[in-house]
């Protein structure tokens, strides 16, 4: 698709300007959305905070555009849905439940 601008007046490229930020910002939303609806609250998410350690709790909440997340050691985190990943409850030896964490698929 080819649009030609070279001939709107400063007013059609400001409205111009504004009906794509307007649609960019719904495609980011919707992809967030998205993203959030693989995960459900009280479902077990691990992320990778920069500079700190794997982080692993549940998820207790949707956001706008991240999820809260409280940790096992009871800290609250607003996470972007991107970073997640989701814990796995596995039977080992003896019965016993351990947490696997799935690591992303790379795409």
């Amino acid at each position: 698709m080819k649009i030609e601008i070279d001939n709107l007046t400063e007013e059609e490229l400001v409205e111009l300007n504004h009906r794509i930020v307007e649609r960019l910002k719904f495609l980011e939303s919707m992809h967030t959305h998205n993203e959030m609806m693989q995960f459900s609250p009280g479902e077990q998410v691990s992320f990778d905070p920069p500079g700190r350690g794997r982080q692993v709790g549940t998820l207790v909440k949707y956001n706008k555009k991240t999820v809260t997340v409280i940790t096992e050691s009871g800290q609250r985190w607003n996470v972007s849905p991107h970073m997640l990943n989701k814990v796995k409850p596995v039977k080992s030896q003896g019965n016993k439940s351990s947490n696997v964490i799935e690591l992303p698929k790379h795409k």
